[in-house]
Order: structure tokens, then C-alpha cells, then sequence
């Protein structure tokens, strides 16, 4: 295995423990989070601040230092300004985050052992395949 591929999967580990120790795998915590005017948990707020702010100084970190800590390219998201697109797409995910009760990652995490669940990563997947259809028809048309 190469040492790129074995740092992504102990990073997907650490980001699977991560979210089962945050309450963020069970979808009463995520529903909780989006019920502003009931029972409101803003426990996955203070989540997502934690893992903003680690990203926040890693990518700082990151830039520089000017490569990767195995020594390869540094690929770090480009700003792009928000378009139609980016807007659709945000409320396309927000509106799947409230309907599944998870987003991708956690749903992705707790398929294995939610049957329930599989269902969601059926749409997903399908979800990404039409997306890359419709991206792809977009730039061939322009």
C-alpha cells in the first residue's frame, strides 16, 4: 500500500471515531441541530466550529510549508465565487442533510451496520453519477 493511500484510510478512521464520538453518526443529534424553533441541540455547531478552526490552521500550516507531509504536490481547494451552482448544490445537500438526518460522511460511516441507511448511499451514489452526467454535458455544450 502506498504511504499516500495509507494516510487517507487512517485519516478516514480518524474521522469515522471522530463523528461516533461527537453524536454526529446518530441522526436525533443532526435533526435536533436543524430543529431551530423546538428542542434545538447545538452540539453538532460546536462540531463543526472544532473542525472549521482545525482546518483553519492546518491549511495555514499547509500553505506554508508548501507540500504535503509525505513530501507530494499540495492540492488545497481554490476560492471560487459563489455561482448558481455552488447555491443549488448547497440546498440540494441541505435538503437531504434534513430529510436523512445525516450528511455523506456519517451516512457512509454507519451504513455498514444501519440497513436502513443503505438506501441513503443508493441515492447518494446515484445523486453523484447524475451530477457528474449533468457537469459533464454542461461543458461539453459550452
Amino acid at each position: 500500500m502506498r504511504a499516500e493511500n495509507a494516510t487517507a484510510l487512517l485519516a478516514g478512521f480518524v474521522f469515522a471515531i471522530g463523528l461516533g464520538i461527537s453524536g454526529m453518526l446518530q441522526p436525533e443529534v443532526i435533526l435536533g441541530f436543524l430543529d431551530v424553533a423546538g428542542a434545538w441541540n447545538p452540539a453538532p455547531l460546536v462540531v463543526m466550529g472544532i473542525a472549521a478552526s482545525l482546518y483553519f490552521v492546518a491549511s495555514r500550516l499547509a500553505r506554508r510549508r508548501g507540500r504535503s507531509v509525505l513530501g507530494g504536490a499540495l492540492r488545497l481547494p481554490v476560492e471560487r465565487p459563489l455561482d448558481g451552482r455552488l447555491l443549488a448544490g448547497a440546498a440540494i445537500f441541505g435538503m437531504g442533510w434534513g430529510l436523512g438526518g445525516l450528511c455523506p460522511g456519517p451516512a457512509v460511516t454507519v451504513a455498514p451496520v444501519r440497513p436502513d441507511f443503505l438506501a441513503f448511499g443508493g441515492a447518494l451514489l446515484v445523486g453523484v453519477l447524475l451530477g457528474e452526467v449533468l457537469r459533464t454535458r454542461g461543458s461539453s455544450a459550452g
